[in-house]
């Protein structure tokens, strides 16, 4: 009988051994996934020569094996990238040129030659056109989500940007008309504000095959804001009186709704979403803008953490990288930029001049 258990003894520890062969590799794996999941990067974890640091070390492992399945703080928070014209002006929160203006991080990139003024027409040289298609995939190459615009005019371009990116693009607040159209299509008119009415009025076509909206219906009222004290150093690139022009601008407002009944507002311009809130407080109507309508595709990358599964990408730290109109260009093509004599791009341009065309990563 000794003989026999012993037989049987030594039969279970081989299995067992046999088993332990295949599964330690499966152990090893999981082991060092979860030390890379913590933030080491080693087999062995740094600091194991202190007892402390090893507690901690053990602590993190601990709640590395709850955090919900699929998380991987390697994906990176969704961010936003943003087209900028070469113009040069001083931009106040609310403004998509201000990173402020957003609850997520934004990469700005400016396109040497494309100024307001060419925007407005709709009509690009060829050699701003390559460097706007130059921008579109730069901003690609750097991980953004989406990608939009820092002025209305920009819609001329939605149909170029979306050839050199598989990203959605809304380069104009006015992408969102359509569903803001389809919202209050029995019930009431949409008040459409631009910077200058009749500027608008040459797109009309364009909005209408890009956004499938007749915006010469009686269904929309265009209402330009050239004439609102305040806002007119918008036309000459110097910086809005924000109190003075949000008295205008509520003013106007409220004029259209004693009008039309109006059932809720589309600042096309993009230096009008600082005013929304007042005119939201005014006439307790919705107010579409050019950063609600960006947070609505970019939030569509985000991680809801109501409800689903949570923390299956990296947390943002609110940190906003400074942005000057030019960096993300390489030297020379700093030197195209026709709005802007700083000598951060003198300088940077004159130290460059022989470097290659590697734009640097923001």
């Amino acid at each position: 009988q000794n003989r026999s258990q012993a037989a049987l003894l030594k039969r279970g520890a081989s299995i067992l051994a046999s088993w332990l062969a295949m599964a330690m590799p499966c152990w090893s794996g999981c082991f060092d996934w979860v030390v890379r999941r913590s933030g080491h990067d080693g087999a062995a974890a740094p600091g194991f020569h202190s007892a402390a640091a090893q507690e901690a070390f053990l602590k993190k492992l601990s709640k590395s094996f709850r955090v919900a399945p699929g998380r991987d703080p390697c994906v990176p928070h969704a961010k936003l990238g943003v087209v900028r014209l070469d113009y040069n002006y001083p931009h106040q929160p609310g403004d998509v040129d201000n990173a402020e203006s957003f609850e997520y991080p934004v990469v700005y990139r400016a396109v040497p030659g494309l100024t307001f003024e060419m925007c407005q027409r709709g009509v690009m040289t060829p050699e701003v056109e390559q460097e706007f298609i130059k921008a579109i995939e730069d901003l690609d190459k750097q991980g953004v989500s989406v990608i939009t615009g820092d002025c209305g005019f920009m819609l001329w371009f939605q149909n170029l940007a979306g050839q050199f990116t598989d990203l959605p693009v809304s380069m104009s607040s006015l992408c969102v008309l359509p569903a803001i159209t389809a919202s209050v299509w029995n019930h009431g008119k949409i008040a459409i504000f631009t910077a200058n009415k009749e500027s608008l009025e040459p797109m009309h076509d364009l909005i209408k095959s890009i956004c499938g909206v007749e915006t010469h219906e009686d269904k929309y009222v265009l209402v330009g804001c050239e004439d609102v004290p305040g806002f007119d150093p918008i036309f000459v690139g110097e910086e809005l009186n924000l109190p003075l022009a949000e008295k205008g601008i509520v003013a106007k407002a409220m004029q259209v709704i004693r009008e039309h009944p109006i059932r809720g507002f589309l600042f096309e311009c993009t230096q009008l979403p600082p005013f929304s809130d007042a005119v939201r407080a005014a006439t307790h109507k919705p107010v579409w803008d050019a950063i609600t309508a960006a947070d609505f595709f970019l939030h569509a990358f985000v991680d809801n953490p109501r409800f689903g599964l949570n923390d299956w990408h990296a947390s943002w730290d609110g940190e906003r990288d400074k942005y000057v109109l030019g960096d993300c260009l390489t030297p020379a093509s700093k030197k195209r930029l026709v709005t802007i004599k700083r000598g951060h791009t003198v300088e940077a341009s004159a130290a460059g001049a022989a470097a290659d065309e590697t734009p640097k990563i923001c």
